[in-house]
């Protein structure tokens, strides 16, 4: 299972749903490396904000391997 969590603090509803879109598909692309199943909920930061799809899924595949996660 999976969860996207945004705050109104990340900007308005365009920025918002942004993020969330970014992160379902790093998770979408990704979802099958997993060693096990897992329930994972990602908090999107102010951070993501204006930063590209090739960033994002960068930082979320090193955090994966650091959670030893995925291989």
């Amino acid at each position: 299972r999976f969860a996207v969590i945004t705050t109104r603090k990340l900007g308005k509803a365009v920025t918002r749903n942004r993020c969330r879109r970014i992160l379902r598909e790093c998770f979408r692309l990704h979802q099958l490396e997993f060693k096990t199943p897992v329930e994972l909920v990602l908090i999107a930061r102010a951070s993501i904000v204006g930063q590209s799809f090739a960033t994002v899924e960068r930082d979320y595949l090193r955090l994966l391997r650091e959670a030893a996660l995925v291989d």
